[in-house]
């Protein structure tokens, strides 16, 4: 027994310096130690590191890395459609910091208290304004003064004072001739530039863009098919006394009252754009004065308009068609810009520009649209990396065709396709 005591304090002896050198080196517990714990790294965020104190001998746990500030940094490209948010580019991206906002030209693309009609910026417009100045308005002014100046004339050369016994005459040929020949010949010549007009207006020339355009109670959304399928949602901007939290609020340089948004659509200059207008709830109406455009958004049905603006600018119009209780609260803010300055506004949007090969997007004006490109996925780099390593000769696809971006907001496109 006494042999056995002394085997123990032997052994004792020679291991308490291990043991206590593997006390001094082992981290501390987040279990036992509660101060220890709360050094736990949040999720995504780098994990402390643990270091030794010289002065202390005991292991410390340095600061953990701060997390970069919400929206700094991240990719402009929306995650998911129909958030406003996810189209607003960084606060730190020199591309969106390059690019000013139009400011409105007083009495062009804007009301001016004018009874007539704004001034016209696209062809259209100005052979519509051509229309209605030099032929209807006319021919509208003479048979208006001229059917009026007959009443006054009658109900004074034939009143009974004047003309106590009424003719009898119950026909004249002469003069049944004029009446019906006469209308004939006014609705021939508002026919034959009409005509024109309309087949102008319905006959567009290939489009250089094409911007699908949704109307919701009560906003506007704006899609860009050509340009990476990216969104926009434009909300009316409200007055100073009337904002509330972090919502911006109206300034001069957004526009007028009830007209200015916080989100523009952005088209180049000279370019044909073609608008296709549908609706997500009821039914709404795109309408720019100045553009001589208006169609009608139908919930389930696919409208087509177009037209091309050479001036730089911002042009204002509204929901022209009854659509509920904020129906006057839905303005819509078209900027013309030059085509560098579209490309630098697409791209401040995560957005690209038509070049890229791949599959056509059956919403795009372009046969390639970028928004189905073909894009490098981390499992054909493994398949090319394992290739080049002594793997088969065999052809190995490194690129795979990325899927169009579901449309929530036009979920009653699927209808068209009957």
């Amino acid at each position: 027994m006494n042999g056995f005591k002394t085997m123990i304090a032997t052994l004792a002896v020679v291991l308490s310096p291990t043991l206590a050198l593997a006390q001094t080196a082992a981290p501390p517990s987040a279990v036992a130690n509660p101060a220890a714990a709360q050094t736990v790294a949040p999720t995504g965020a780098p994990a402390p590191a643990i270091v030794n104190d010289a002065a202390q001998g005991t292991p410390t746990a340095a600061a953990a890395a701060p997390l970069p500030p919400k929206g700094v940094g991240v990719d402009p490209v929306a995650p998911a459609i129909g958030q406003a948010s996810a189209n607003v580019p960084s606060s730190n991206d020199p591309a969106a910091a390059a690019i000013p906002q139009a400011l409105p030209t007083p009495g062009i693309g804007l009301p001016d208290g004018r009874a007539g009609l704004q001034d016209q910026v696209t062809e259209v417009g100005q052979d519509a304004a051509w229309m209605h100045d030099i032929v209807l308005m006319p021919i509208i002014t003479i048979i208006t003064l001229f059917v009026l100046a007959l009443l006054v004339w009658v109900v004074f050369r034939y009143r009974r004072a004047a003309n106590p016994t009424p003719s009898r005459t119950s026909h004249n040929t002469w003069l049944e001739v004029f009446w019906t020949l006469a209308p004939v010949v006014i609705l021939l010549v508002i026919a034959v530039p009409s005509i024109r007009l309309l087949a102008k207006q319905y006959s567009p020339p290939p489009a250089d863009l094409t911007v699908k355009v949704i109307g919701n109670q009560w906003y506007w959304t704006y899609q860009y098919p050509d340009n990476g399928d990216f969104e926009l949602v434009s909300n009316m901007l409200k007055e100073p006394g009337q904002v509330t939290g972090d919502q911006r609020a109206r300034t001069p340089a957004d526009g007028p009252r009830l007209l200015a948004v916080d989100e523009r659509m952005v088209v180049p200059a000279g370019a044909v754009v073609k608008l296709i207008v549908t609706s997500a709830d009821v039914i709404h109406s795109f309408a720019v004065p100045a553009f001589w455009t208006k169609m009608d958004a139908v919930p389930g049905r696919l409208n087509e308009t177009w037209f091309k603006v050479d001036r730089p600018g911002v042009y204002y119009g509204q929901c022209s068609e009854l659509c509920g209780a904020r129906h006057a609260f839905m303005p819509i803010a078209v900027e013309v810009v030059s085509r560098p300055q579209f490309a630098a506004w697409v791209a401040s949007k995560g957005g690209t520009m038509p070049g890229a090969k791949g599959a056509a997007n059956p919403d795009a004006t372009s046969p390639a649209s970028p928004a189905t490109a073909a894009v490098p996925t981390p499992a054909a780099d493994a398949a090319i990396a394992g290739r080049g390593a002594g793997g088969s000769d065999k052809t190995i696809d490194a690129t795979v065709t990325a899927q169009p971006v579901a449309q929530g907001a036009t979920a009653n496109e699927g209808t068209q396709a009957k």
